[in-house]
């Protein structure tokens, strides 16, 4: 036998004792990548803190030293457990991991080139190694991988078959808690902040309400607004699509249980098309935001007195918190700033346009996106000139069509009737275009976004009395925006027309409603009027010195996710503030989940009683 022939055998044989040992020690690996898989993602957990403590703290020399060494053990044990799962999980790691995932692992990897082979004083190739040896690149792939890892554990506690609503409540409460620290770091303030003020700026942030105490663009630093931006897209996609689509897109396939739980808050018709449909979600909020900053760029470019990188990001600030209906602005006075006010009012179109965007709900983009699908087939099938004998008849919805028409006829009577109170009064000295712009965007502004155009406290009360209608109803289900929501709203007129016209079934565009959507909707009203007036009744007890009209309207801003003031947010004292916290908390996440949560007990009997009847009159 020869040299090569000897060495081809050994080799041979090594792989099969090794495949043999892998084969007998499958359930000792087993139970050690359980162990690994915990480790890596408390390891994940102190990556991520270890590298906002660097970037938000004013750290000495010997402070960022030991961080450094803490985060590169950290990158370490990161490799270790890549490479783990390479030689023992090799063909699960390859089934289940999206492509993606193979190539952050190799990126991962090759942060070990530093510590494996000095700086060389000759490189073959300079841009290949000055990326190479970057911290920068070190330390992205690093909390990329520390993110995907945490964004995967959360999924994974999905397949836990905890009950949902607890789980997004409690994911909420996290990234509230998270982010009422990141906002108090020393680099994220000019001159600090109080902790009670930060955690209801995090609330008002992540419940997506835009209700401050304090002036956002005189407080924060450029990293204290990116913290914020960043909290607002965390809750207007919502905590749980925002980590699935890491989780699932990185990681490939998760347990069917907690895909199921994905699939029905993105209302995903099957499972096949769930990653694509977050992926359509995910991309059609950046590509609306990415839009939308540019418009907005190119409406106040030269106009602000600011420099190209403040107007950019103003731009991109306004455009997300206008989309995810937050309603935070990073310049004084907001989009009521005079310079603003009295241009060409483009800005306030533009708005308009993404508030209803985001307003008008994630299952009717990915209705309309199905809609355009088809259109658009149809209209090449006609060019090529081929002939189908069936078309899909029902591609509009009914809950798409339930929204887009009340939507619309909310919007302009809303619209008409703020011209008519206000024409007078906070738009007196406007051009005709001027006011029906301004009418048209104070009427998209109460259901959900929050921004002011006008001074509030200058409105006539009927206005604000509409207002606090608009706030009740607010936008679409599962949308940015707040309020029972327009769905609900429909069912109980839909419903009352029955009622009226004495008919057995609830119908509408030829179709039946669901008893069982009726009853939720009947359920979301009488708990919004039981829950608002505990709260008004709370917070008007706790500020007897403040107006009561204020105080109501504050109530509701914050109950219904508005962020609407008529300025007395910084006047109230730190209890109320504590208490409008846990409104915005609760119209964020919803009473009625949270207590069907809460009460859950498994599947409850279904036992039949003999009928009986109430006097209702």
């Amino acid at each position: 036998m020869s040299t090569k022939e000897y060495i081809r055998a050994r080799l041979r044989a090594s792989r099969l004792a090794f495949g043999r040992f892998r084969s007998h020690a499958k359930p000792l690996v087993r139970r050690i990548s359980y162990v690994f898989d915990i480790l890596t993602f408390l390891a994940s957990l102190a990556a991520l803190t270890i590298l906002i403590v660097l970037a938000g703290f004013d750290n000495g020399q010997g402070s960022i030293k030991l961080l450094e060494n803490s985060l590169r053990t950290l990158n370490v044990w990161f490799v270790i457990y890549i490479l783990f799962n390479l030689l023992f999980n090799y063909v699960d790691s390859v089934r289940q991991n999206h492509k993606s995932r193979l190539i952050l692992d190799l990126l991962m990897l090759a942060t070990m080139i530093p510590l494996l082979y000095p700086h060389p004083a000759n490189p073959w190739i300079p841009w290949l190694e000055r990326v190479l040896y970057s911290s920068y690149f070190t330390g992205t792939i690093i909390m990329l991988y520390a993110v995907i890892n945490f964004c995967s554990g959360i999924v994974g506690v999905l397949g836990r078959r905890v009950n949902p609503a607890v789980i997004m409540g409690a994911s909420f409460l996290f990234f509230i808690i998270v982010g009422s620290f990141l906002l108090m770091m020393p680099k994220c303030t000019v001159d600090g902040i109080s902790y009670v003020d930060s955690l209801f700026i995090s609330t008002s942030a992540v419940s997506i309400t835009g209700l401050t105490p304090v002036d956002v663009s005189s407080t924060f630093t450029p990293l204290g607004i990116l913290i914020l931006a960043i909290l607002i897209q965390i809750g207007g996609l919502g905590v749980l699509t925002f980590t699935s689509i890491f989780a699932i897109f990185f990681s490939g396939s998760q347990s069917i249980y907690s895909q199921l739980l994905v699939r029905d808050m993105v209302f995903s018709r099957t499972m096949n098309s769930l990653l694509s449909t977050l992926l359509y979600i995910f991309l059609f909020t950046l590509t609306i935001e990415l839009v939308g900053a540019a418009a907005i760029f190119l409406s106040v470019h030269g106009r602000m007195g600011m420099t190209t990188e403040d107007e950019l990001i103003f731009s991109a600030f306004h455009s997300l918190t206008a989309f995810m209906n937050a309603g935070f602005s990073n310049i004084e006075g907001g989009l009521s700033n005079p310079v603003l006010l009295h241009s060409n009012q483009s800005i306030y179109i533009i708005a308009s346009i993404l508030i209803l965007a985001g307003g008008i709900g994630f299952p009717i983009l990915v209705n309309l996106k199905s809609i355009s699908g088809s259109y658009i087939r149809r209209f090449a099938d006609r060019l090529s000139g081929i002939r189908r004998h069936r078309y899909p008849t029902h591609i509009y919805d009914v809950n798409t069509k339930i929204v887009l028409w009340y939507t619309l006829w909310i919007v302009v009577v809303s619209s008409v009737l703020f011209f008519i109170f206000e024409s007078n009064n906070s738009l007196k000295g406007m051009t005709l275009y001027q006011k029906i712009v301004q009418s048209v965007f104070n009427s998209f502004v109460p259901r959900s976004s929050g921004f002011a155009s006008v001074s509030t406290a200058s409105l006539t009360n009927i206005t604000l009395l509409m207002m606090v209608a608009l706030m009740w109803i607010g936008g679409a289900s599962q949308s940015t925006a707040g309020g029972v929501k327009v769905n609900t709203f429909a069912a109980i007129l839909i419903n009352l027309k029955s009622i009226i016209l004495g008919r057995k079934d609830v119908t509408v565009f030829g179709r039946t409603i669901a008893t069982s959507s009726i009853r939720r909707a009947n359920a979301v009203v009488t708990l919004s009027i039981i829950t608002l007036t505990v709260y008004c009744i709370v917070i008007v007890g706790m500020e007897p010195r403040l107006p009561l009209k204020s105080l109501l309207f504050e109530t509701v801003s914050a109950l219904f996710t508005v962020g609407s003031s008529l300025g007395i947010t910084g006047s109230l004292s730190s209890g109320t503030k504590i208490v409008l916290c846990t409104a915005m908390f609760i119209g964020r996440v919803g009473l009625l989940s949270l207590l069907m949560g809460l009460a859950y007990r498994g599947k409850a009997k279904q036992v039949s009683y003999p009928t009986g009847s109430i006097i209702i009159n």
